[in-house]
């Protein structure tokens, strides 16, 4: 059979005008053989490799085997639309002639994507009777605009043909959309809602059942797994693409928050859907627990070892008012049913939020920000992801990073992967790094500081930018850090600077793209995803080594765990997070067989840190140098080369 995958693979190429690629076939080979054996996969498949239809083919041949389908999990919507818009439909076009029957394909959201039309039957159609029964605690200009934005959702209901979030133009904010969606544990359920046979999550859910494959997100994987019911299509083998980014995604899905204002807006609610007394308790002690958490002022905030004293005492209460409220409300008659079960959801989930806070489990993290909002996240995902995915089904994961320090060693332990069951592969990119991009180390320069940035840096920046003529993509560890960098860079050079924060990211990348000596500078959004072949980039400059903040809760606790079990928890979560995004980062240069440039590091410590050499070898295998002069004569080739000079 895995002749046939060859064959089919082979086929789909030719259809799509491509060429053979040895990464692509060999990942197909191996994907087809782990999905024939039962054991895990991690295959990292460089920029170029074509990995989709790696991955595509062999998933298609075995859903039509076991008439069963296989779920392709992804991290961003992008993918998810490349998949689903792009791939999926041009691979059944080309697999079509050579198989019995056209291959076939949904995707699959969580069920708040959905616009729900039980709610929208409730919105009024006079924006002046307000949304819901937020406006005392919200500002009224932003809920006039909201009100605006979901009269023109219930419009919307009428035309759309999926009530799919993504279906929509830009710009309807995230207040706008609660008004017309609900979670799963808010919907009453399609036997009992009046709109039940007309729910666009219901028939997204029906075009699924009966699929080959279904394209989803690592979040509604997250929560068919931890579900003891059926939330995707019965399956055995599951895909994970971007599967660098499954660890934080799944701890998002499993982390809770509680705060007072959220309280007292769902006790409001509460209160008008029948539990008239509870809710006055309900807002009594989140007034208390407001109270008990401003008092421990700041040395409060971060990550707790345990409950302060002061805040026991309300935060029980909070837990006891929350149980009785949602439990009024499971016997109440009053008002619409769909608002109750929406206002019950939401008091189950801070009252289980409470619970897990209260408890301070050793498997799980508290802590509390610094807008006094408490915090629970699961010390690790691991186990649930061994238990729960990798214990119910044959998983795939690939991406282009996921063999940090040259080995996969760290992602698999982040997953959960059990020993001896896994096989990893890395089938390299069709470029040559080696050959088409330089890596720099400024090793001279200065250790990064807290201070700012040193001006020894901004010298160091603007005579690379200058060499290579604009045509920069600038990450930085802070938005602080851009937009000084940003700044300086706009006074001391002719080139067009744009930065995070000027327009939405997609809107800063067209222009970025459409001006060829323009640069680019930004955060963590830039870090992964942006994809700019051509000669709008032959520079990507990192500041700095992006360690984690030393205060963050969550990896400082998990980085303590390591290191009480004999590990290193530097090497295994800060160098890990640092190597991840380093990686990520400096595949931004190449995207196409035909780019070129350099990607400078302005950090001396990848050259002078024992740990630097671990994550210089995660990321593309360039050319290397810590001569500042090869690196611009480089880049000044380059601009050369394109005007022909």
């Amino acid at each position: 059979m895995s002749d046939r995958v060859e064959e089919l693979l082979a086929h789909a190429v030719a259809a799509l005008g491509g060429a053979e690629r040895t990464g692509q076939v060999a990942m197909a080979r191996a994907v087809h053989g782990a999905m024939e054996s039962g054991r895990h996969l991690a295959v990292q498949a460089g920029t170029g490799t074509g990995k989709s239809l790696a991955y595509l083919v062999p998933a298609i041949v075995r859903a039509m085997e076991d008439d069963q389908a296989v779920i392709v999990s992804t991290a961003t919507i992008a993918l998810q639309r490349q998949l689903v818009e792009r791939d999926l439909p041009r691979l059944a076009d080309a697999l079509e002639p050579h198989l019995d029957r056209r291959p076939t394909f949904s995707i699959l959201k969580g069920r708040n994507n959905y616009l729900c039309r039980n709610k929208v039957a409730e919105v009024p159609l006079d924006p002046d009777d307000g949304i819901g029964d937020t406006g005392a605690l919200i500002d009224s200009s932003t809920l006039s605009k909201t009100a605006a934005q979901v009269l023109m959702l219930r419009e919307w209901a009428d035309d759309t043909e999926d009530g799919d979030r993504d279906s929509l133009d830009r710009g309807v904010s995230d207040m706008a959309w609660r008004q017309v969606s609900v979670t799963s544990r808010e919907c009453v359920g399609a036997a009992k809602c009046p709109m039940g046979d007309t729910c666009f999550a219901e028939a997204a859910k029906a075009r699924a059942a009966d699929v080959d494959v279904v394209v989803t997100n690592h979040a509604l994987l997250a929560i068919d797994a931890l579900s003891d019911g059926l939330i995707l299509p019965q399956h055995e083998c599951v895909v994970v693409d971007e599967a660098h980014e499954l660890d934080a995604r799944i701890t998002s899905v499993a982390t809770d928050e509680l705060t007072s204002t959220g309280v007292t807006l769902t006790a409001k609610r509460a209160k008008n859907a029948g539990a008239v007394e509870e809710a006055g308790d309900l807002e009594d002690a989140a007034s208390m627990l407001q109270e008990a958490l401003v008092s421990l002022g700041h040395d409060g905030v971060g990550r707790w070892e345990e409950i302060p004293p002061d805040v026991g005492v309300p935060l029980t209460a909070l837990r006891d008012a929350l149980w009785r409220a949602q439990t009024a409300l499971a016997t109440s008659q009053e008002g619409d049913a769909t608002e109750r079960q929406t206002v019950r959801a939401a008091l189950e989930n801070m009252h289980d939020a409470a619970v897990r806070i209260l408890a301070l489990d050793d498997a799980d993290v508290v802590w509390l920000t610094d807008r006094r909002a408490l915090c629970v996240a699961p010390l690790t995902v691991s186990d649930l992801l061994r238990d729960r995915l990798f214990g119910e089904n044959t998983v795939v994961l690939t991406s282009a990073t996921l063999a940090l320090g040259g080995k996969f060693d760290a992602m698999a332990a982040a997953w959960g992967l059990p020993r001896g069951e896994w096989d990893g592969m890395d089938v390299g990119t069709p470029f040559d790094p080696a050959k088409s991009g330089i890596l720099y180390v400024a090793r001279h320069l200065p250790k990064p500081g807290r201070d700012g940035t040193d001006p020894k840096v901004m010298d160091e920046l603007a005579s690379l930018i200058t060499a290579a003529g604009g045509r920069t993509l600038g990450l930085f560890s802070s938005r602080r850090g851009a937009e000084a960098a940003a700044e300086e860079m706009r006074r001391r050079l002719p080139f067009e600077v744009l930065c995070q924060g000027d327009d939405a990211i997609g809107n800063l990348v067209e222009q970025f793209t459409a001006n060829e000596n323009s640069c680019l500078f930004g955060t963590l959004s830039l870090w992964q995803g942006v994809d700019v072949p051509g000669p709008s980039l032959s520079l990507v400059v990192i500041d700095r080594i992006p360690f984690p903040r030393p205060d963050d809760p969550l990896l400082s606790a998990r980085s303590d765990a390591a290191n009480r079990a004999g590990r290193s928890g530097f090497m295994e979560v800060s160098a890990t997070h640092a190597a991840l995004l380093m990686a990520q980062g400096a595949g931004r240069l190449l995207r196409s067989v035909d780019d070129r440039g350099v990607v400078a590091v302005l950090d001396p410590r990848l050259a002078t840190q024992r740990y630097g050499s671990w994550i210089a070898a995660s990321m593309p295998p360039f050319w290397r140098t810590t001569d500042g002069a090869v690196a611009r004569s480089a880049l000044e080739r380059l601009v050369a080369q394109r005007y022909g000079g």
